[in-house]
């Protein structure tokens, strides 16, 4: 595995797009655009970051890092995550999450999806922010918004999990059936490794939005422009372990998810990168 700075410097140079401030519906708040630029020091030993609100009184924010914080973990694709290293009730709590698009021999691409998730003193969601990206000099075309038609089908995967305590990452295989069995309802069926042990779960459907209600907590996942979707519980309980997920459909037969998961003491406990195709 690369090193978590060498992982940060796939994400380096300039992006264009917008940040999109959705309620937990997805309804639009505010979309503005945006200009992040990732700028190597020092023979790259020191990130220069800026961001750029483009709006009617535009403002700008530099930051400049040498190490990362305890709440952020990259992948060897340069996708990354950062946010709460421990769940707990009455406070704040939130994470961000974001994918870039890679080619042939793992080469960073020229797009780039991130989202946040955000939730109350109360614990419950109550924003979301999508950031569409494209490197600049490239207008590398968005997806259409995801479907669920998009979704159906069986996903064979290839996942790689990283720690925060610098164990080594372990990798597995997954596969995920998806089945639409009415107009307002789903099932899906993931299997994790050799084992033949298989979850099944069933989701209604409402426009845009999904809800899983099989667990301890409910899971809503939010399907979204640029072929993404937003998958977390409306409302974290304490003392049960929980996930917070991003995907990305990047062709129709290719995929990527990744999750933050937390363990029933709210402490973050992994990064997962699930890459399947569709078969």
């Amino acid at each position: 595995m690369k090193s978590q700075w060498d992982c940060l410097l796939q994400n380096l140079g300039e992006w264009h797009g917008s940040f999109t401030r959705l309620s937990p519906q997805g309804a639009l708040i505010e979309d503005i655009p945006t200009i992040v630029s990732l700028e190597g020091l020092n023979n790259n030993q020191t990130i220069r970051q800026t961001i750029q609100r483009l709006t009617p009184s535009p403002d700008k924010k530099v930051l400049e890092y040498s190490s990362l914080g305890r709440g952020v973990f990259f992948l060897d694709t340069g996708a990354f995550s950062q946010g709460s290293i421990q769940f707990g009730p009455f406070s704040e709590f939130g994470a961000e999450l974001g994918l870039i698009a890679t080619r042939e021999g793992n080469i960073p691409g020229n797009r780039r999806l991130r989202l946040v998730q955000l939730y109350n003193r109360e614990s419950q969601l109550y924003q979301i922010t999508l950031i569409r990206e494209y490197r600049a000099h490239t207008a590398a075309p968005e997806r259409p918004p995801l479907t669920v038609k998009d979704l159906l089908g069986t996903w064979q995967g290839e996942a790689v999990t990283g720690y925060p305590d610098w164990r080594e990452p372990t990798t597995y295989t997954t596969r995920l059936q998806i089945e639409q069995e009415s107009s307002d309802r789903l099932t899906q069926q993931l299997t994790i490794g050799t084992s033949e042990q298989t979850i099944t779960s069933s989701a209604s459907i409402a426009g845009s939005v999904l809800t899983f209600t099989q667990g301890t907590q409910p899971v809503q996942v939010l399907l979204l422009p640029d072929g993404g979707s937003s998958t977390c519980p409306t409302q974290i309980k304490t003392g049960q372990s929980f996930f917070l997920e991003m995907g990305w459909l990047l062709q129709p037969d290719l995929r990527q998810r990744l999750i933050r998961r937390y363990s029933d003491k709210g402490e973050w406990t992994s990064l997962t990168l699930v890459t399947e195709r569709k078969i």
